[in-house]
């Protein structure tokens, strides 16, 4: 009955990926002694509090991001990390920077470690891409929008990994200049933003 039961859960378990939260889990109809027993048997392994995967899959390619946008399916990975998805920074973010609307609760993560932001709703809202990091589905704001964010955010980004991430837009992609525009114009630094992208530009 319990090799029955552990199957099933395994299939729940396929069918979304591979990766479940508790909540997840229960409402598929996975019994907590269930989910714990297979934790216990090495099964599933958990990613962070409330988050399983089974445990004959692949290594995570890139596990901070999955979990992250696993805990917390709201925010939008924004930022430095935003930079890294992207390949626009030589910098190794230690921490997932996170972006949440003003009115959403403040996650709490044992780990990865957070940085959180909250964003307007018309700056949150605007420029997110969908992507799929290791069968999860995580929402990451576009190259475009991250520059002006970065931007508006450069006291504590660094001003030297703002310029470094235009060059490097301009240098290994098609640059949509006018989209980055549109993005400053949005989070009201388009006047600021202007001469560094015309000047690199």
């Amino acid at each position: 009955m319990q090799t029955t039961t552990t199957e099933r859960a395994r299939k729940v378990f396929r069918t979304h990926g591979g990766t479940l939260r508790t909540t997840e889990a229960l409402a598929a109809g996975i019994h907590p002694r269930t989910l714990y027993g297979m934790r216990d048997a090495g099964e599933v392994e958990a990613l962070a509090r409330g988050v399983f995967r089974l445990g004959d899959l692949p290594p995570l390619g890139n596990p901070d991001l999955a979990t992250v946008a696993k805990r917390v399916p709201h925010g939008v990975i924004c930022l430095i990390s935003a930079l890294s998805f992207h390949e626009l920074t030589t910098q190794v973010p230690h921490e997932v920077h996170l972006a949440i609307s003003r009115t959403a609760r403040r996650p709490r993560l044992d780990y990865p470690p957070l940085r959180v932001y909250r964003f307007s709703t018309a700056t949150f809202d605007a420029g997110i891409a969908a992507h799929t990091i290791d069968r999860i589905p995580v929402r990451v704001y576009s190259a475009e929008k991250t520059l002006a964010d970065c931007f508006k955010y450069r006291n504590k980004v660094g001003m030297d990994v703002v310029l470094e991430a235009i060059r490097m837009y301009r240098r290994h992609r098609r640059p949509l200049f006018q989209q980055v525009f549109e993005y400053a114009k949005l989070c009201r630094v388009d006047r600021l933003m202007r001469p560094y992208l015309e000047a690199l530009a």
